[in-house]
């Protein structure tokens, strides 16, 4: 009778014992394929990237044609800002050159 009653608590702890070792095992093979997935993957992107062709380089945008009158108003700004002409030398130039 003796023997009976270790074997109950014996298959228990063996038990536990499998299932943490199953549990382990699982663990570590999930790792690894993770691992591998993710090696895979990079190696995928690399390839993808070395065969992309390159980034087209495109031109500038063609200057607009400058307007005469663009120009003027812009000189006589430089010139108001820089304090050559008054406010009122401004203003008249400025509506001049815009025809009013």
């Amino acid at each position: 009778m003796m023997r009976r009653r270790g074997g109950l608590v014996r298959m228990a702890a063996t038990t536990a014992v499998v299932a943490g070792t199953a549990g382990a095992v699982s663990h570590h093979q999930q790792q690894k394929y993770a691992q591998q997935d993710q090696a895979q993957y990079e190696q995928q992107q690399a390839a993808a990237a070395a065969a992309a062709p390159p980034p087209q380089a495109y031109a500038p945008a063609p200057a607009a044609p400058e307007d005469p009158t663009t120009a003027q108003l812009q000189k006589l700004a430089e010139l108001h800002n820089q304090g050559i002409l008054s406010d009122e030398e401004f203003s008249a130039a400025k509506a001049k050159a815009l025809g009013i």
